[in-house]
């Protein structure tokens, strides 16, 4: 099969498609015949050396998936032809850039059927990010106010929608050209970060979604009692202690596989309340220059590759 590895840290060229071996699936696993791999920032920083989760090389990066199962193993929880979707292994190697993928049954679900697998492949890392911020950490209900930061991005873009559709009030950071679109996600105000410090329109907002990494100025818009949710930021203590010294929650995300959640997105999915967004597709042979998109930090949306 072919997959793409990298040899050594570095940018976006050191990616490169190979051929190896197809993978077997054990006993609890299927083997899933990708059909798009959605690219995320962490398999930027990861690739350049930023963020060493896979220690040294040769790995392959990327997790998002969205296939068909080719194969199933001794106990695997689908049958061959189910049509899946999903983020197995995060955060060990998954090597999600390959026509094949070996994955825990448990850490897939059923694709929406819906959209089809470019789409399917944008929503597990960023929307499972969403989702266990503002869901299971918040538990944001009808009536809550809540800011998200960067809400025209692959994390952001998803949260708007999952907040929506949980009843919240939502108001979203986003630059001036992205208004139009974060607006039609349901966003109910809109604040440019660019001529705006939101923490001066916003002081008591019930939930604060951070994806900047800037954790104590997004404290000064969170209402005493209220949670501050940081994906970027998730093991700073010190941190946490001063968010928890001024009367409010800290939440950090450091996202996992999540079978029920997934199966909670997609039923959002099918019924119209969350809508993926994908900016643009390549090819497996074009992954660098998805990366180098990726990397700009202009995306809206996310960046698919197709298989």
């Amino acid at each position: 099969m072919r997959a793409v590895i990298q040899k050594s840290v570095g940018g976006p060229e050191v990616l490169e498609v190979v051929e190896t071996e197809r993978p077997v699936p054990q006993s609890g696993e299927v083997l899933v015949k990708v059909h798009a791999s959605a690219v995320n920032p962490v398999d930027v920083a990861v690739r350049a050396g930023l963020f060493p989760l896979l220690g040294e090389p040769p790995f392959g990066v990327g997790w998002d998936i969205s296939g068909v199962v080719e194969e199933v193993g001794p106990g695997a929880g689908f049958e061959v032809g189910d049509e899946v979707y999903g983020m197995p292994f995060f955060p060990r190697a998954a090597t999600g850039y390959a026509e094949y993928v070996v994955a825990p049954s448990g850490q897939l679900a059923r694709k929406p059927v819906s959209v089809g697998h470019v789409q399917a492949a944008a929503l597990p890392l960023a929307a499972l990010t969403a989702w266990q911020g503002l869901v299971q950490a918040a538990d944001v209900k009808e009536g809550d106010r809540v800011v998200i930061q960067r809400a025209a991005g692959g994390v952001g873009h998803f949260a708007v929608q999952i907040a929506k559709a949980r009843g919240a009030h939502v108001t979203a950071i986003a630059s001036a050209a992205r208004h139009d679109f974060v607006r039609g996600l349901g966003a109910d105000e809109i604040i440019d970060y660019r001529t705006t410090d939101f923490t001066e329109a916003v002081k008591d907002a019930d939930v604060v979604l951070d994806s900047m990494a800037q954790g104590d100025l997004s404290l000064r818009a969170v209402r005493p009692g209220g949670v501050l949710i940081s994906i970027l930021e998730h093991e700073d203590q010190e941190l946490a202690a001063r968010v928890e010294a001024a009367g409010r929650r800290f939440a950090g995300i450091f996202v996992q596989p999540d079978r029920a959640a997934l199966e909670a997105i997609a039923e959002l999915v099918d019924a119209g309340r969350i809508r993926p967004y994908v900016e643009a597709t390549f090819p497996l042979e074009e992954a660098g220059k998805a990366h180098e998109l990726v990397e700009a930090k202009h995306v809206q949306g996310k960046i698919v590759l197709t298989v």
